[in-house]
């Protein structure tokens, strides 16, 4: 596909993603991570779609809110670990240009110039729980929890966890979720300040559009300058500490702990 000649709006048919549902019914836009069958764990494409989804939105003057969720039973559940199997361990080149891609998408989220709402509609894990926190606002269902693994996988969470976590829920709370890589439920990270609110699946929706309903109402520029502010903290623990992640992580690729710990768990996974 061509680089467009101006920033403008494209349908979402024209895109042609196939990692991401993104759709739009002003003034709101969707975007659905589509890989059920890993319970949404992204690959280079999907990080590259999400991006690219990101970005058309944020062009797109009749959309006002922009929506995050996942397809089936998990909202994300970070990193597709059998893909860094195949592609990355072993290849720190490779997996440098990998994070630059989560890095955009991360970027192109964040700086949307719009509200955006976390949908979560199963499991955030890892990664998915950094894509939920680069959002404004979040609605999980009850029965689902939040996670991080790194410590236990060979990856220090350091895509927006260890960056954003003591922001959202103070450094005591941060440590203990990075460190003992336990559960949280969706009640707790409710009253921790994680997501905004914790309801049954069967008011999800009713919740989300409920929040759309009111960000759409609010004047575009003034909020834009608003989320700009409000984003100073996320932005200078980010951009402090991402390119240095970026290259301890990918030579990490190279040492035996991250090696060993992935083959174990796709082992595991697999049995």
């Amino acid at each position: 596909m061509t680089e467009p000649t101006h920033p403008s709006p494209s349908s979402p048919e024209e895109l042609g993603f196939e990692s991401i549902v993104y759709e739009k019914a002003p003034p709101r836009a969707t975007i659905t991570l589509n890989r059920p069958e890993v319970l949404n764990a992204f690959d280079f494409r999907m990080l590259r779609e999400l991006a690219r989804a990101s970005e058309d939105a944020s062009w797109d003057d009749d959309i006002r809110v922009v929506v995050l969720t996942g397809a089936g039973r998990a909202f994300c559940v970070g990193a597709d670990l059998k893909s860094w199997a195949a592609d990355y361990l072993g290849k720190p080149k490779e997996y440098w240009k990998w994070f630059g891609a989560f890095k955009d998408a991360h970027d192109r989220l964040r700086e949307i110039g719009k509200p955006t709402v976390a949908r979560i509609n199963g499991i955030a894990v890892g990664g998915g729980n950094e894509l939920q926190m680069a959002c404004d606002l979040a609605v999980m269902v009850e029965d689902a929890f939040i996670r991080h693994v790194g410590l236990e996988h060979g990856s220090v969470p350091a895509g927006g966890a260890t960056q954003w976590l003591p922001i959202f829920v103070g450094d005591r709370r941060a440590r203990e979720i990075i460190m003992l890589c336990e559960e949280i439920p969706a009640a707790q990270a409710a009253e921790w300040g994680l997501i905004n609110r914790a309801v049954p699946s069967a008011e999800l929706d009713a919740t989300v559009d409920e929040y759309v309903a009111k960000l759409v109402t609010k004047l575009p520029q003034t909020t834009r300058y608003a989320k700009q502010q409000l984003n100073f903290w996320r932005d200078l623990s980010w951009h402090e500490t991402v390119n240095h992640a970026r290259d301890w992580l990918a030579l990490s690729m190279l040492g035996d702990e991250a090696q060993e710990a992935v083959k174990a768990f796709l082992k595991r996974s697999s049995s």
